[in-house]
C-alpha cells in the first residue's frame, strides 16, 4: 500500500509542477492534492 501512495504522490507532484501557471492555480492544485491524499488513505 505504501508503494501505491508513493506512486500517487509522485504523479500528483508532477501534475502540480506542470499545471501551475498562476498563484490561484497553485492554490487549487495544493487543495486537489490534499483531497486526493485523503481519498488514498
Amino acid at each position: 500500500m505504501s508503494s501505491f501512495r508513493v506512486i500517487l504522490l509522485t504523479l500528483l507532484a508532477g501534475l502540480l509542477v506542470t499545471g501551475c501557471n498562476t498563484v490561484k492555480g497553485v492554490g487549487r492544485d495544493i487543495e486537489s492534492v490534499g483531497e486526493a491524499g485523503d481519498r488514498a488513505l
